[in-house]
């Protein structure tokens, strides 16, 4: 019995060393960033091994905060903009569609409509996609901008998302279903008032995916603010320091805005931590 219990006790530390590793080599990038953002490009260029700053300085964030070209308060708002409205387009077409294919999948040709938005999950056609997206955009009469770019994402499937959500809401007791249908409620009725107060889980867990993808999506965004610099995201705006061939120069300012943007998603996750767990787990063990 000692022995046992002695291995037990070796594995759980030995488990715990594992994660505390993990931890470390996951943090690092991330401390080494911040750090570095109250450095001189000097001291960046100079000395780049050394963790913490000689003389930490706010030089780099006030430069950014109030710089012309690279005008952080601005490339913000564009980020927040624009994620947030790819995180609601996201959350509602998922939700519906999960519902839909959960509680709805009676109708004709259900089970082909089902596997035809699965076998997306299997197609990744890249870059080749964006021609065609601004010849629709032309189509539309829609300018390469920001808001363009917000508007087809609101076409967009995320077939993992409905999975999910299908799979959340098929926990969920039909009975509940059957007693608001009694008392006279629709299909979407059931849905706004039954179903989705239940799903603040799996939402929640869609929210912090749509929200981390969007936030750092950088090719898209690129592509559709090139003729308006002023609609650039965050993460177009530091990327755009790397490639302007002053890098050298703008590493300092570089890492004060990567710091700026990963403040929104530590802040996010840190909030809905708990929902995000308790979502993932529950919409990907059922399905």
């Amino acid at each position: 019995m000692d022995s046992m219990k002695v291995n037990r006790l070796l594995l759980q530390v030995l488990k715990y060393l594992f994660l505390i590793l993990v931890l470390i080599f996951v943090m690092i990038p991330i401390l080494y960033t911040i750090s570095a953002s109250f450095k001189t490009n000097a001291e960046i260029m100079a000395h780049p091994e050394n963790f913490f700053p000689a003389e930490p300085t706010l030089e780099n964030y006030r430069i950014a905060w109030s710089g012309q070209d690279f005008n952080i308060p601005r490339m913000f708002w564009n980020s927040v903009v624009y994620t947030f409205f790819c995180v609601i387009f996201t959350v509602s077409t998922s939700s519906m569609a999960g519902y839909v294919f959960a509680r709805g999948g009676n109708f004709a040709g259900s089970k082909v409509l089902f596997a035809i938005f699965s076998s997306l999950m299997f197609i990744n056609m890249g870059s080749i996609t964006i021609y065609p997206i601004f010849q629709v955009l032309g189509i539309l009469k829609l300018s390469s901008s920001l808001w363009g770019l917000i508007v087809m994402r609101f076409f967009s499937v995320g077939i993992i998302n409905i999975y999910l959500v299908r799979s959340y809401i098929k926990t969920i007791s039909p009975e509940l279903d059957e007693a608001a249908e009694m008392d006279g409620c629709s299909f979407f009725g059931i849905f706004f008032h039954i179903i989705a107060p239940l799903l603040k889980p799996i939402l929640a867990t869609i929210s912090i995916l749509a929200f981390n993808s969007s936030w750092n999506e950088y090719l898209m965004p690129t592509l559709f603010t090139l003729s308006n610099r002023q609609q650039r995201t965050l993460i177009v705006g530091i990327m755009s320091l790397k490639n302007s061939g002053q890098a050298a120069a703008n590493w300092n300012l570089m890492l004060a805005g990567a710091t700026v943007a990963m403040l929104p998603i530590l802040i996010v996750y840190l909030f809905a931590n708990r929902y995000f767990v308790e979502g993932l787990t529950a919409g990907a063990l059922k399905g």
